[in-house]
């Protein structure tokens, strides 16, 4: 039977958009060349050559990769809609990122490792490895005298090989990130609706890791918060907001595979005047992962990140802002299927003395802000998530026992969000086919969470009118060295 899951679709519609590899139109000329009718030919062979059909110019299309993507070629024009957006060119067509604040590589980059890969990619990570070995993330020692003998230790590397199918999963994951964002940085751009660009970059996310509902698929909603609003916003069903020039967006999202999940994030900016605020949270992410390691104390980790992040500070129209940490906001471990583990590594100093620990994960993010430093719960909440230490509890209504048999059965513990729920499979093909869609499931949503079964997160702000950057990566603390699984050339 024909796979109708979105993620095919989307394989699919960049198969229909691919030009055939070496097709081009041939030239059509006139028999004569311009040799005879040349400087000193004469004034008939002048008024001759006047009349001769114009040729057609040669329309070359693009090679689809294998060696490489084709130069770029320039953005066509295009019509707004009536909300003001523009439509999305998901086609592949551009390799170099709209925004600012990355590396200076091309979208496209990774063809370089897996030339078999295609432009978009749409092979499966898994598939294209077959046997081989999955890409390593940055490989960095542990901190500290005390962990010196790690990196060439024998004994712990034998204990890393009983672990290799574990991080051979992990790397995979990571890998499916690292080509989604990069796809994602081909199109983002000043004047795309945002609901949009949230279902065509998870769409691919879904294809990529190759969605088999709890056991491998997205780790939690793409945030895309924007501006003051510091995380926890995704566009909920019918929103129409549309990205703009002078907006600062933070795009955070997740790939899981047997519930490890990498969490990564990045600022989207395209005015060049918010450049001192993105360096500055990129430096402090990175100040972070140096700084993360066995045996480090979380408190440490939360004093280097505030030192580097408050020696910051940008200037926007014309007034200079201090760089704060938004202090109540951490990077956290991770557990399986569980994105905050239970343990919170701080973004300023006088945290928890606790020490990081051999084999955990963690997620190492910094907000910037250029506001009080501090974030509320605040606008309508996109964000949800199955409370795993909640009690038993009846309930009365069948709307919500029916809602929460779905979320149990397709999402369990991890996060999930409105537009998942109004999908055609409900926010799994895997699990749901076309048949998961929820029907006016508000009232039981509400419930839920009033009696404690489901939490919501809402968006999380600093004061309106200011700006929030955020960078963030996962890492693993190996036996013998640490390894920054979401690494990439990008950032």
């Amino acid at each position: 039977m024909p796979d109708d899951s979105p993620a095919a679709a989307a394989a699919k519609e960049d198969e229909t958009q691919q030009p055939v590899e070496g097709e081009e139109e041939d030239d059509e000329e006139d028999g004569e060349d311009e040799g005879e009718d040349g400087a000193g030919g004469d004034a008939t062979g002048a008024a001759g050559a006047a009349k001769k059909k114009k040729k057609k110019k040669s329309k070359k299309k693009k090679k689809n990769n294998a060696g490489g993507a084709a130069e770029d070629k320039k953005d066509a024009p295009v019509v707004q809609r009536e909300d003001g957006s523009i439509p999305i060119d998901m086609s592949g067509s551009n390799t170099v990122p709209y925004m600012r604040g990355l590396n200076d590589v091309k979208c496209n980059s990774f063809l370089a490792k897996f030339p078999k890969q295609t432009w978009p990619p749409k092979i499966p990570i898994e598939d294209l490895l077959g046997d081989a070995e999955a890409p390593l993330g940055e490989i960095k020692e542990h901190p500290g005298d005390q962990n010196r003998h790690r990196i060439t230790s024998e004994e712990l590397r034998a204990e890393e090989r009983i672990q290799s199918d574990l991080l051979r999963k992990v790397r995979i994951a990571s890998e499916c990130h690292r080509q989604v964002r990069k796809w994602a940085q081909s199109y983002i751009k000043p004047g795309i609706n945002l609901l949009e660009m949230c279902e065509a970059l998870e769409d691919r996310n879904r294809l990529l890791v190759k969605e088999k509902g709890f056991e491998r698929g997205i780790g939690f909603p793409t945030g895309c918060s924007l501006n003051h609003v510091a995380a926890h916003w995704t566009p909920n069903p019918g929103d129409k907001t549309v990205l703009k020039y002078d907006d600062v967006m933070k795009i955070d999202f997740g790939t899981q595979i047997e519930g490890r999940i990498i969490d990564c994030a990045f600022t989207v900016a395209f005015n060049p005047m918010y450049d001192r605020l993105l360096e500055t949270v990129k430096e402090a992410t990175n100040t972070g992962v140096a700084a993360a390691g066995i045996d480090a104390r979380l408190c440490d980790i939360g004093a280097a990140i505030q030192e580097v992040m408050e020696a910051g500070e940008v200037e926007i129209n014309g007034k200079t802002y201090p760089i704060k940490c938004c202090r109540n906001l951490n990077g956290h471990n991770i557990a399986p299927y569980q994105i905050h583990g239970g343990k919170s590594v701080p973004i300023v100093k006088g945290g928890s003395q606790v020490r990081m620990e051999e084999n955990e994960f963690y997620a190492i993010e910094t907000f910037g802000s250029t506001g009080r430093g501090y974030v509320i719960e605040d606008l309508e909440c996109s964000h949800y998530m199955r409370n795993i230490d909640a009690p038993r509890v009846a309930l009365r209504l069948p709307r919500s026992q029916e809602l929460l048999r779905h979320i149990e059965k397709t999402f369990k513990t991890l996060a999930f969000c409105r537009r998942w729920l109004e999908r055609p499979d409900g926010g799994s093909f895997h699990v749901n086919k076309n048949e998961g869609k929820q029907e006016r499931y508000l009232g039981a949503l509400k419930n839920l969470c009033d009696v404690g079964l489901v939490t919501p997160y809402p968006p999380l702000c600093d004061v309106p009118g200011s700006f929030v950057a955020q960078y963030e990566h996962t890492l693993v603390l190996r036996p013998t060295c640490k390894e920054v699984l979401s690494r990439g050339d990008d950032f």
